[in-house]
């Protein structure tokens, strides 16, 4: 009897029965796994967007306490909104509420850490020992933030009321206000590096807002707003990035392409880059804010699990199904998948109703229908009160939602980023709610016009 027939055989019986070894009544047991041997029908490996998503879908399919999710954070950030507080636009408090009650309550929650995949044995191990035996695994761990692999940055991050911030972790990103308030002439300079990104447009967003700051605070004429970024091109879609270069050009933002900073000396204010093209060549530039972008990748943890992962560290998906090419009954969703879209939280909840489909029907035995299309969304927000929404799919081509040009600033878009998605986020998505724009697409595209 093969695997997919020994789960479809449980499946009758999953109401009002637990498949671990242990039952548990509320999240504060759960909190306190001990060291032991169990058993679920699902095991969810991360709690961020595409996890909490996926962990609502599949628990109000499979029923209470079928659905194991790994999680060892307090707490759930929107990180979305983190360009907003780099602005001075909303506060860090405003972006994240208590993984309590984020996660579903039909799942248990195990606050720990995954350190070892073994998909051979259908297992999962934690920090602390225990071992959770699957029969499906979801793996949405997301990308780590490598801020050690720059050398000097984790020391200039460190210096309080410096001139070295960065937008990505709850942990640093109030100091980018900081530092827009206390820089006044000089360098402003800011990087995108030489690897996987979440959210790869936040770079540039947090750069335009930066310049239109420094003009509302009429010191614009002193600060050089300089753009380094590893990247062959503004943004990887034309449509958009013809858009973008036309704002660069009119608000006098110098770019250097495939420019990657690869080390920072803090006690002279220097920040060193390297020419991709010309390895051998490196530059020296002085800043007086320097806005870092740290190297981003896999868990650690996830890829040295060679049997799951790709030579880059990524989950070793098929890009339409996000079913694992090896082992059937590992799928992965959002950052951490090989899949080759954008890594943005859109993304996700556009990958979300697929995976959960295809999972369902692997469970049953039955054909993978659901096809992700590689959509994912950019709200390039480009100052205080405008916004290009960007939406594309694998082969770069827009894929909009709306019947007017969405390559254009717009203040709509912008109320729409600050304003709308937040609560479309912890309302909808984390709930399971929403599958991404495709039908509200569907629905408007009568009302398009030419563009």
């Amino acid at each position: 009897m093969s695997l997919f027939q020994v789960i479809s055989t449980k499946l009758p019986s999953l109401s009002g029965r637990c498949l671990c070894s242990a039952t548990f009544k509320n999240f504060s047991t759960t909190q306190a796994l001990s060291a032991e041997k169990k058993e679920c029908n699902v095991l969810i490996v991360g709690g961020g967007a595409g996890g909490c998503a996926l962990a609502a879908k599949l628990s109000s399919k499979l029923g209470k306490d079928n659905v194991i999710v790994i999680e060892p954070s307090d707490k759930h950030y929107y990180q979305p909104m983190f360009t907003l507080i780099g602005g001075g636009m909303k506060r860090l408090d405003h972006s994240y509420k208590l993984m309590a009650n984020v996660l579903p309550k039909k799942v248990r929650w195990v606050k720990d850490r995954a350190v070892n995949f073994d998909p051979k044995n259908n297992t999962v191990s934690t920090a602390n020992g225990t071992s959770i035996r699957y029969d499906m695994l979801l793996i949405a761990t997301g990308l780590q933030l490598n801020y050690d692999k720059i050398p000097g940055l984790v020391e200039a991050l460190s210096i309080p009321n410096g001139k070295v911030c960065s937008i990505y972790s709850p942990k640093y990103v109030d100091r980018t206000y900081q530092c827009l308030r206390n820089i006044e002439d000089g360098n402003a300079i800011f990087t995108y590096p030489s690897s996987p990104v979440k959210c790869p447009g936040a770079p540039q967003k947090i750069l335009y807002i930066a310049e239109h700051y420094f003009r509302k605070l009429n010191k614009r004429k002193n600060i050089n707003v300089i753009y380094n970024t590893s990247l062959p091109v503004i943004f990887g879609v034309k449509h958009y990035a013809d858009a973008l270069w036309k704002i660069i050009e009119k608000r006098d933002i110098k770019v250097n392409l495939r420019r990657n900073l690869i080390e920072i000396k803090p006690e002279s204010d220097t920040a060193i880059f390297q020419n991709l093209d010309n390895p051998s060549e490196t530059f020296v530039e002085k800043y007086n804010m320097l806005h870092v972008v740290p190297p981003m990748s896999s868990l650690d943890e996830l890829a040295k699990c060679k049997e799951l992962v790709n030579e880059a560290g990524f989950v070793d998906v098929d890009k339409d199904t996000m079913q694992h090419v090896t082992y059937k009954n590992v799928f992965a969703i959002g950052d951490c998948a090989s899949s080759p879209n954008s890594k943005t939280a859109a993304a996700a909840a556009a990958q979300s109703p697929v995976v959960y489909h295809n999972m369902i029907a692997a469970l049953n035995g039955k054909p993978l229908k659901g096809i992700y299309d590689g959509y994912a969304s950019c709200p390039l927000v480009t100052g205080y009160n405008k916004c290009i929404l960007a939406e594309f799919d694998y082969n770069l081509t827009p894929l909009e939602t709306f019947p007017f040009p969405q390559n254009k600033e717009r203040y709509t878009m912008f109320i729409m980023k600050k304003d709308f998605m937040p609560t479309l986020y912890w309302q909808m998505m984390l709930k399971g709610y929403w599958n991404g724009p495709a039908l509200m697409r569907n629905m408007m595209s009568v009302f398009k016009f030419g563009k």
